[in-house]
Parts: C-alpha cells; structure tokens; sequence
C-alpha cells in the first residue's frame, strides 16, 4: 500500500512541474491546478487509509471472540471447534469484504484493551452495550436483546422466585467483567456477590453451594441448563432490565463502524441473523 501511496505522490509531483512548464497558462491557473493535484493526492491517500482498507489489504478480518460464550461464540473443549451465532455472522462479515477471517480469544474483562490496542479489527461476541464500555469502544447497532436470569440448584428451596435473591445469607454468582457484575453490584443491598472469572467455574461453583444463584442472559443460562438437569431456572422479572448486544469496534474510524452497522442491517434484511439464531436456538432475543 505504502509504495502505492509513493506511486501516486510522484506522479502528482510531476503534473504539477508539467504544468508550470506551460507558459500558455497563468501563474494562478497553474498554482491552482497543482494545488488541486495535491488535493486529490490527500483524497487518494485517505481512501486507502483506516481498518476497513487494511483488512482488504491484508486479506484478513481480525474478530475478537469470548470462546467460552454458549451460542454465540463457544469452543467445544474436546473437538476445538468454534460455533454459535457470532461465529457464522463474523464469516458472513468477512465473506461480504471479501477477506478470510482470524478469531483472537479474549474476554469481557480483556475486551477494551484488546480492541483499543488493535488485537483484532472487531470484538463480535455479543457485547452488551449497557455498560460503561459505551463510553471506551464505539458501538454498533443491536442485534440481538436479553432479559436477566437466575439459575440456582433444584435442591435450592428457600430461592423461588426474583424476591428470594436480594436477602441476607444469599450468595449471588454473576459472571466477572460483564454488564451483570455491574448491574448486581447497584441493585444488591442485603446479598453478598461473588465474581466468577477464572480460574472458578460458574458450574462448579453453583454445584459445590458456595453460591446459591447465578445471574446470566439468556444464551448462558442455556447452557447451563443444557449441561446439568440439577441446575432450576428463575424466570426474570416482567418489567426486568433488557441488555442490548452489539459489536464493537476502536473508536475514530466513523467510516469503518459505517460498514459495520451496513452489515448488521443488511443481516436483519436479508434474513441471515434470523436464519443464525434459529441454528443456535436464539431465535427469542434477535432483533428486527
């Protein structure tokens, strides 16, 4: 791109000297002729310039995915496969730019960094825009849409309903570095709240009673349902908090978050996010 970019330079460099040869032209017919080159020159460079042109360039779109994410972005621990919702909608991205796509691993606790650094191009793991990461990453247009869970133990009895999880003596698991952790830490005022991150397991730590409730959205409550028939669903409150997912991307670039926000209409349109979240079972929470 950079020897291009000189091409084009010189080029302009010599219409410029061809034209102040021209002694038919006035000084300031010449002046503004060059003048008008070198804009056309900057035109050129910023067309070739930001994330989009360097994902063409390379050949390859870079996606930040949390691979522990059920349905939406999960590895298979024994067979090292990546599937889910935004596993299939990243290579419909890729493949609309015409590019091949690399996954990065990170996490909702990496998540800023990864994207602020440049680890990868676009973070596409369901991110919940109901956060203070608003104000750090710029964010695309929601695709999909949560209510808030609670899992607890079927042995569980003194927790039934919402009302039972905010009291004294209850230990209420949420998952760390995700908009949950931020949500219980504002609305618990008798619970006590226990991060999960690693190395603890969610699983392991409802199982072995050290919390007695896990809060989670809709994909992750799922699996933990999937994975374990001792674990009991709390259905979340009627007038409960919503999470909005989207994708998201380094701030400064309004052309590259332009192309996003094109692909993430262009899915809702053409059927392809529907037709994601029916092969992932999460046709309930995509928006339209």
């Amino acid at each position: 791109m950079h020897s291009f970019i000189g091409i084009v330079a010189c080029l302009k460099v010599f219409m410029c000297f061809l034209y102040s040869r021209l002694n038919r032209l006035g000084r300031w017919l010449r002046i503004s002729l060059c003048l008008l080159l070198w804009a056309t020159a900057g035109v050129s460079l910023g067309q070739t310039s930001g994330v989009e042109a360097r994902v063409r360039t390379s050949g390859q779109l870079r996606v930040c995915i949390w691979p522990d994410f059920y349905g939406v972005s999960f590895r298979n621990p024994h067979t090292k496969t990546l599937s889910g919702i935004d596993i299939e909608l990243s290579q419909a991205f890729a493949h609309d730019l015409g590019v091949d796509v690399v996954y990065i691993d990170s996490s909702f606790f990496a998540l800023a960094e990864d994207v602020l650094t440049e680890r990868c191009d676009v973070a596409m793991f369901a991110i919940g825009t109901r956060s203070q990461r608003s104000n750090q990453l710029a964010l695309s247009a929601s695709y999909m849409q949560s209510r808030v869970y609670a899992l607890t133990n079927k042995s569980q009895q003194h927790i039934q309903t919402w009302g039972d999880i905010d009291q004294e003596g209850v230990v209420v698991g949420v998952q760390g570095g995700t908009f949950l952790e931020r949500l219980m830490r504002e609305s618990l005022k008798r619970a006590t709240l226990f991060v999960v991150g690693p190395p603890t397991n969610r699983e392991k730590e409802l199982q072995s009673g050290r919390i007695d409730v896990f809060i989670s959205d809709y994909p992750n409550s799922r699996r933990l349902l999937d994975r374990n028939d001792s674990f009991r669903l709390i259905e979340p409150e009627v007038n409960g908090v919503t999470l909005p997912y989207a994708y998201a991307v380094k701030p400064g670039d309004a052309a590259w978050l332009g192309r996003l926000n094109e692909f993430v209409a262009a899915i809702k349109k053409d059927g392809r996010l529907k037709q994601a979240a029916q092969n992932h079972d999460l046709l309930p929470i995509i928006l339209n």
